[in-house]
């Protein structure tokens, strides 16, 4: 069967390539091709093709035709049609490496590589699962002169991306059209592909702080007894999550009031000591009458079909469940209405799990390719469940967003979800699922979040600690100290395994976890500078090392380490014993400490500043605005000229003042050697007071 490419290797693919070639001839479309923006074109297989062609899934807006392809263009593909199969290719020249290709485990680096973009439930995923819990059918190509394309196959439908012999997509379904980028730089096609599919919105201060989760804090007092033991013991946190169990028998929206008594004054207590909390709810809806969410969502026909036309019955955590079916306006509306009296309680963020959609005991783990969606127009009317099986996630945060935004129209939306697709990121951060406590995870770690920012995502990480097994008390450190500096930084565990906070694991474990988290704290001013730069342009916060000289063939591999922004480089070790020698490009890199003993613990990252860089600082905190910003340290490693520039973004925090001036880009600049800093505002009318600045020269 032509389907058993999706799961064979290499020489099982090669042998049915020969069955199926000499079985049924190909057919080698006549693509025609069209401009649709400065350094992009469009490629569809044939006229009859893009006449024909679906809106897409994946792009903030339909892209329209600005002429023919330029002459000077180099990346052409070649399209073939098999048994209702369209196959896609370009060869790569020689030099080229591969990145992208969304969350999957496995290297940086995706050179000879097979990934199928189809969301799964891939509980204690391992090195070779082939698909995870979202998808995006996209590569990044990095020539060997440092220039760089992308290529984004646009369809929502199962896709293989094969990257053995070049870049190949294939799918099912209606033929699909490929949307190349052309760049000077890899941070170039990066940024083309956020004005594309969207970027993020600019996060709550508060996301970037420190998140404490596990299946489940419960009852109420388990929760207050998980902050008290953060802010006793001084280590940073600012945000409680609540796992299934504060539910009443798995319900959505709904609150067990024998463990949870008091929900709103739960929150008010925590709020007061200075924490948020994240609620999880899923996409499975009881199917019981009398159960609110499901009669009001039986009353529009709001559930996911079955081929015959009656609601798909599926079973997830509270039983027999119908699914909201999330391509439809309606059914979106009404879903983001659910959570104004949720949100009364107190609540401050949304996790949306088990949406790819997963269901219990089927051998597929979700809903049948067969089910039917009635999707509005302007996402191509109704279709099969394999057409929107691969959005059906990203639909749910959209809806999650967008009505967590009409009852708090004053403040920023959190939302992270579980599945989701290249586009996503308009409306959800993401973490990178059920992972397990082992140093091959720990490894994983740094290349996964790396990729999936080369994908689009920028605010990811992983379970730290490991969601499935027990692990190590080194371990447990040595994740920390990575984990503390990605965008999404998050501890959790599953169900029935040992305690994961970071004092669990003894005395020393947790001197290393609060030294981590002061240094995230420490750093916040310049990674809410990042993501504000993400959600202006698209460019990660978490960068791969090739950032810095994308010709130079040593960085290209390199996923020991990474940049944080491109002023400093988090050198990691993610295997037990002693430190490697880290990787350090062309430069002046000075090792720093941001906090007292950071450079003694040895499970913590080295951390080099780039000469030329001002990096600010500001104070440890319990929680991100337990103090103002009115001391302001800045870390300066001149260049060989003696000249030293830095960024800082500032706003309040939260809510859109900020898109009427309520905002400050600060520039920090040494102009020679003996010079004192400079500092001007560039940006916004922002005055919410004056730092004492405290210059720091570390290069002598």
């Amino acid at each position: 069967m032509i389907t058993d490419r999706f799961k064979w290797g290499p020489m099982g693919w090669i042998l049915v390539l020969a069955v199926v070639v000499g079985a049924w001839p190909a057919l080698v479309l006549g693509q025609v091709g069209e401009s649709v923006g400065e350094g992009m074109v469009r490629y569809h297989a044939s006229a009859s093709a893009r006449d024909g062609a679906l809106p897409s899934l994946c792009l903030v807006a339909p892209l329209d035709s600005l002429g023919p392809v330029p002459e000077e263009w180099a990346v052409v593909p070649e399209f073939t049609r098999i048994q209702g199969r369209t196959s896609v290719f370009l060869t790569i020249d020689e030099g080229t490496d591969l990145y992208g290709t969304g969350e999957v485990p496995g290297p940086l680096r995706r050179n000879g590589t097979r990934t199928v973009a189809w969301n799964f439930d891939a509980y204690g995923w391992g090195a070779g699962a082939p698909n995870l819990y979202q998808s995006h059918p996209w590569v990044l190509a990095v020539r060997a002169d440092g220039t760089s394309y992308g290529v984004i196959a646009d369809t929502p439908n199962r896709c293989l991306i094969d990257l053995q012999l070049g870049i190949r997509f294939e799918a099912d379904g209606q033929e699909f059209p490929v949307i190349i980028i052309e760049g000077a730089t890899p941070q170039d096609v990066v940024r083309s592909l956020g004005q594309l599919t969207g970027t993020m919105p600019l996060p709550p201060r508060w996301a970037l702080g420190y998140h404490q989760c596990r299946y489940s804090y419960t009852p109420d007092d388990r929760v207050r007894e998980i902050a008290d033991g953060f802010r006793e013991r001084e280590i940073p946190c600012d945000v409680i999550w609540y796992d299934i169990d504060y539910m009443d028998e798995n319900r959505c929206f709904s609150i067990d009031t024998w463990s949870f008594p008091d929900m709103r004054g739960l929150n008010a207590e925590l709020h007061e000591k200075g924490f948020h909390t994240v609620a999880i709810i899923d996409p499975g809806i009881k199917q019981e009458y009398g159960y609110h969410v499901y009669d009001s969502g039986d009353a529009i026909d709001a559930w996911v079909q079955n081929r015959s036309g009656s609601p798909y019955v599926g079973s997830v955590w509270p039983g027999r469940c119908v699914f909201p079916d999330f391509t439809m306006g309606q059914v979106r509306e009404w879903w983001g209405g659910l959570y104004g009296q949720f949100l009364s309680l107190g609540i401050d963020g949304i996790w949306n799990d088990m949406n790819e959609p997963a269901v219990f005991n089927v051998d597929a783990k979700t809903m049948p390719r067969s089910n039917r969606h009635r999707a509005d127009p302007e996402l191509g009317g109704p279709g099969t469940h394999a057409r929107f099986h691969n959005v059906y996630g990203m639909l749910m945060a959209r809806a999650t967003w967008e009505g967590v935004q009409r009852v708090r129209p004053n403040q920023r939306p959190f939302v992270l979800s579980r599945a989701n697709h290249l586009g996503g990121q308009r409306w959800a951060a993401c973490w990178t699922g059920d992972n397990s406590a082992s140093w091959a995870h720990v490894d994983y770690s740094v290349s996964m979040v790396l990729n999936l920012g080369l994908s689009g995502q920028p605010m990811s990480g992983p379970d730290i600690g490991g969601f499935v097994g027990v692990g190590t008390g080194e371990m447990f450190a040595r994740w920390m100290g990575i984990g503390a500096l990605q965008p999404f930084a998050r501890g959790h565990t599953g169900k029935g395994n040992i305690d994961k906070e970071p004092w669990a694991f003894g005395s020393d474990v947790e001197k290393t976890c609060q030294v981590a988290l002061q240094r995230r704290y420490r750093l916040l001013p310049y990674l809410y500078s990042l993501m504000r730069e993400a959600a202006e342009t698209g460019l990660p916060p978490v960068r791969p090392l090739f950032f810095l000289d994308p010709a130079d063939p040593a960085l290209r591999a390199e996923d020991d380490s990474f940049l944080l922004g491109d002023d400093l480089l988090v050198a990691c070790n993610t295997w037990p014993g002693e430190k490697p020698v880290p990787v350090l490009p062309a430069g002046n890199w000075v090792k720093v400490s941001l906090v007292d003993g950071d450079l003694d613990d040895p499970d913590l990252p080295d951390l080099y500043l780039r000469e030329g860089a001002i990096l600010p600082l500001g104070p440890i905190m319990q929680w991100s605005d337990e103090k103002p910003l009115d001391e302001l340290e800045l870390l300066v490693n001149p260049g060989p000229d003696g000249r030293a520039v830095g960024y800082l973004y500032e706003d309040d925090g939260d809510g859109y003042g900020y898109r009427e001036g309520a905002y400050r880009v600060t520039e920090f600049v040494v102009s020679g050697p003996g010079e004192s800093v400079q500092v001007k505002v560039m940006e916004g009318d922002w005055e919410p007071g004056v730092w004492l600045v405290v210059p720091r020269d570390i290069s002598k």
